[in-house]
Parts: structure tokens; sequence; C-alpha cells
């Protein structure tokens, strides 16, 4: 009774992609969907056109401001006066009125170097956003790339089980026949259901690791339905063997995102030190204006007075002390040096994990060579103990061990080839190159 409820659940794991619509993709087809719908990505790159309309000249402050005001003032006023003569005079509500209009125009044409620090300033965190945009990318092809074959992973480890069962399941068969005829114990049929069943058991919990990675895709390319039944186009993992290491090393240090952004925060410190020491320097401003001017006198002997024309002035002017220049300068520096350090900080800790990842990969592909080969051994050993099983001559306990050994070889070959993989996902990452995936 058992055996037949396992059969149907195994049945019903194995035929559920029928019952839903399954839907095959390639590695390709789930980078180009994420690029448009990943939701880092969407927001990196709202920050990336944030950062672009900010490098103009006008929020450098090059550009002058132009203003238009207009304005109206009345004033309604009782005045007593005495003289020194002890003369007293009063005047009572006397409506006094002004209006102008006009437009001002102010520029600031040098500030000691300022302006221009603050626009190229502007230019360089436009760089850094650009550099951000690019780390996202990096960071959501790395991590779908390495997901889609961890996808392909689990599901031929499913495969691999699936397999399994229909050994242990033959096995079972076998078992049941020669126990009827009483050439196997019951203790044979016992330990052999035990083993279908656990074979059977790892089956079905496989099939979690199978979705959980189906929806970690739907997750990073941004599915509205994250159930979304697909499954992987690619039915084994490649591995790339011939990476080199001086190419993956001139590449890092020409191209990887995250020292290319430390450069560029070195960049902005130079400039923001700049910027402090413009201090020292004069200033320039530029005042210019056309205007009118209305006033109406309400107890005068000028009724009222209007004016019209230009105006024009210039300032030139010093800052002699503040009380924080000295400070802010030597804060600067001391920003400076710091960014330059962590330059040199985040090369090294590139090549390292750089190397660390290219000792791995080189490893790892050793051990898919080593495992290949127990690969076959392990298939061999499988058939010979099978024929021997079916005659009679292998107990059921070194059937198990043959038919574990064809599995453990089949996973260790699999893991293999998975954590090469990572490797080389690792590797095109920190040189820079990962957006081969695109290709």
């Amino acid at each position: 009774m058992i055996k037949h409820i396992i059969f149907s659940i195994v049945a019903l794991y194995s035929t559920c992609g029928a019952l839903y619509a399954q839907k095959e993709v390639s590695l390709k087809e789930c980078l180009e969907l994420g690029l448009k719908q990943n939701y880092d990505i969407q927001i990196v790159r709202g920050e990336e056109k944030i950062s672009d309309n900010n490098a103009t000249l006008a929020a450098a402050g090059l550009l002058p401001t132009l203003d238009l005001s207009a304005g109206y003032n009345g004033s309604l006023t009782t005045t007593h006066s005495t003289t020194t003569d002890d003369v007293k005079t009063s005047t009572y509500d006397v409506f006094d009125q002004s209006a102008s209009a006009g437009v001002n125009l102010n520029w600031t044409i040098f500030e000691g170097m300022k302006l221009r620090t603050s626009y190229k300033k502007l230019q360089e965190l436009q760089n850094i956003g650009h550099i951000k945009s690019r780390i996202t990318i990096e960071d959501f092809v790395a991590s779908i790339v390495a997901e889609y074959y961890n996808l392909v992973q689990q599901t031929l480890r499913l495969e691999n089980y699936r397999y399994a069962v229909e050994l242990s399941r033959e096995r079972l068969r076998i078992t049941e026949e020669r126990f009827k005829i009483g050439s196997f114990s019951r203790l044979d049929l016992l330990q052999t259901r035990v083993d279908f069943n656990a074979d059977s058991s790892r089956y079905m919990s496989q099939q979690e690791a199978v979705m959980a990675s189906r929806i970690r895709i739907n997750e990073l390319i941004a599915l509205q339905d994250i159930n979304q039944r697909i499954t992987a186009r690619d039915t084994s993992i490649v591995v790339n063997k011939d990476l080199i290491w001086e190419t993956l090393h001139e590449n890092t240090l020409k191209a990887n995102s995250q020292l290319l952004m430390a450069e560029n925060q070195t960049r902005v410190s130079e400039l923001d030190l700049r910027s402090v020491r413009s201090r020292n320097y004069p200033y320039l401003k530029l005042t210019a204006g056309y205007g009118y001017n209305y006033n109406r006198y309400g107890n005068s002997s000028t009724h009222h007075r209007s004016s019209l024309g230009p105006d024009l002035g210039l300032k030139l002017g010093f800052s002699i002390f503040d009380g924080n220049r000295r400070r802010e300068q030597t804060n600067a520096r001391i920003e400076l040096d710091n960014a330059r350090l962590t330059v040199e900080k985040t090369r090294q800790s590139l090549i390292a994990d750089l190397a660390n990842f290219y000792q791995a990969y080189r490893n790892n592909i050793e051990v898919i060579a080593l495992e290949e080969q127990n690969l076959i051994a392990a298939r061999e050993n499988y058939e010979i103990a099978k024929e021997r099983y079916l005659l009679g001559d292998l107990p059921g306990i070194e059937m198990r061990e043959a038919q574990l050994s064809l599995l453990d070889a089949e996973e260790r070959l699999l893991s293999a080839k998975y954590n090469t993989k990572l490797c080389e996902i690792s590797l095109r990452q920190i040189s820079g190159d990962v957006q081969v995936y695109l290709e």
C-alpha cells in the first residue's frame, strides 16, 4: 500500500508540469528581460538621470541669474514736529505711495576658480552615477547567471534523483519476486522498501529546491507572476576552462567598477580641496538691471516722481578671515589622503579576491576531470553489480552501495561544475567582463 502511494506521489510530481503552462527560457532571455524590468536597475537608472541633470553650468553657478520683480508700498502717516523756536507744525493723514518694476541680473564672474571646480565636481558625480548603474547591472548579471545555472543544477539533480527512484523501484520489484519464491528474506524486502522510500523522499524534497530557484529567477527579472513555472533551456553546465590569470589581472586594474568608483571619489576629494582653497582668492560679481520707479507724495511740493533706466555695478571683494578656512583645508587634505588610501585598499582587496577565485577555479577544473573519470567507473560498477544482483550473486546491501556510489559520483560532478561556474562568474565580474554573458 505504501509503495503505491509513493508511486502516485512521484508520478504527480513528474507530471505536475503538464498541469501548468511552463515557459522555457534561455539565459540571454532572462538577462534581457531583467535589464528592462529589474527594480534595482530601474531605480539606479533614475538616480543616474538625476546626476546627469545636475551636471550643468547653471547648477555649478557659472551662469547668471535673471529676476523680474515688481512692488508697491503705501503709507498713511500723521506727523507732529516742534522746532528749536518752539514752532509746532502738524500734518494729518499724509498718504505716500511708491511702485517699482524691473529686471535684475546677478552674475558671479570670478570666485577663486570655485565655480569651475564645482562644475568639474558635478561632472565627476555624473561619472559616479554611471558607474553605480554599471555596478548594479553587473551585480544583476552575475546574480541571474548564477541562479540560472543553479536552476540547471537543481533540475539535473532532480533528474538524478528521479533516476535513483527508478533504480530503487526496479530493485524493489526484483526483491518482491525473489521474496515470493523464497530466494530473499523478509529483512531484504524491508531494507529494499526503506531504500526506495528514502530515494522517493529525496526526489520529492528536491522539487522544493527547483521551485525555489524558479521563484528567485522570477524575482530577479521582476515577473508579475512570481510563481510562473519556467524551465531552463540549457540541460548542462558548460564551463569556460580558458580564463588566463594575466588577462584577468590586467582587466581588473583597468575595468573593475569598484576600483573606478574609488578613483572617481579621489578626484571628487581633490576638487573639494581645490574648492576650499579658492576662498584664498578674491571674488568679482556683476549686477545689472533695468527698472521703473514711481513715487507719489501726499504732502510735498513735489507731487510725484518717476524714473526709468538701466543700472550697472561691479563688486570686488576678498574674504580676509572667517575662522574656518584652515580647519576646512586640513580636513579636505585628510579626506583626499583617505580617498587615495581607499583606492590602494580596494585594488589590493580585488587582487586578493581574484587570486582566491582563480585558485578555486583551476582546482575545480581538475576536480571536474577527476569526477568525470569517477562517474564512468561508478556507472560500470553499477552495471556489473546489477547483473550480479539479478543472478542472485550479490547481496542487496552491496547493490545499494553501488547505487549510492553512482548517485554520489553524479552529485559530485554536478557540484564541481556548478562551483567552477560560480568561480568563472566571479572572475569575470571582478575583471569587469561579466557583461560577456549578454552577448
